[in-house]
């Protein structure tokens, strides 16, 4: 893993950005607000989706060492405004109450279970923490008033998208290439692949040219990875098809 943070700090961070997600929903002119980010979303759609999300990721966590996940819960969401707030906020603490119970060690059911991101409660609250942050600017978007997010946890998300979505054993079907992320608050990550796969690591200082590289603010990398933005938004240098290669790649392990 690259750049984390630990336990107690991920479980307040999903609180606290749980708390400028609702201040966003509130903000916006109505629950039917589209959310440009997400293309054919109201954000009623967005807080159900991120309501549901925490929810079943509690039962994940709850349910510790499986083969599968658990079904997702059908649960009828209300779509009055303060109704809807209470009910995600409870999504939310059941979350929390989860994790706290659990403890950062408990193995559990995760998708990246192949990756660098570990299958445990830990690489859970990792995952939400930065689910919460990207839709937090989602709203936002939809309420016109978008926050700065904070440095030091859009440099996680970094890190972490790169660890849970960007690193598997499936092999490159493309020509070896590698990438470097530079954040202007000066971090970088170096990103392999080849034939054994796709490996995010800390870039050291030694690192031999890449295929391609894109520069920015953390924030700008977060949002670039997670599909916010475009390399039109970057400084991007080498083999931009590198990029759309990786964008497009849908490994089956």
């Amino acid at each position: 893993m690259t750049d984390s943070l630990e336990y107690s700090a991920l479980l307040q961070l999903i609180d606290e950005r749980s708390a400028a997600f609702r201040s966003a929903v509130v903000a916006a002119p109505s629950l039917d607000a589209p959310v440009p980010s997400c293309p054919e979303w109201t954000l009623f759609d967005l807080v159900q989706h991120l309501g549901t999300g925490q929810r079943w990721w509690a039962a994940i966590v709850t349910a510790g060492p499986a083969e599968a996940a658990p079904a997702k819960e059908a649960a009828e969401v209300p779509r009055e405004l303060e109704a809807l707030l209470a009910w995600y906020a409870e999504s939310n603490e059941l979350l929390l109450s989860a994790l706290r119970e659990a403890g950062p060690e408990r193995e559990c059911w995760a998708w990246w279970g192949a990756g660098v991101s570990p299958a445990n409660a830990w690489g859970v609250a990792r995952r939400r923490v930065h689910e919460v942050l990207v839709h937090t600017y989602d709203a936002q978007l939809a309420a016109g008033a978008v926050q700065p997010m904070p440095a030091d946890v859009a440099i996680d998300g970094v890190a972490e998208f790169l660890d849970t979505c960007n690193s598997t054993p499936a092999a490159w079907p493309h020509a070896a290439a590698t990438i470097h992320y530079h954040a202007t608050e000066g971090r970088s990550w170096l990103l392999t692949l080849d034939g054994t796969g796709a490996w995010p690591a800390p870039l050291p200082d030694d690192a031999a040219p890449a295929s391609a590289s894109a520069t920015g603010t953390a924030e700008q990398l977060l949002l670039f990875v997670w599909g916010r933005l475009t390399l039109s938004d970057l400084k991007v240098e080498g083999d931009q098809q590198v990029f759309e290669q990786l964008i497009a790649w849908e490994p089956e392990e």
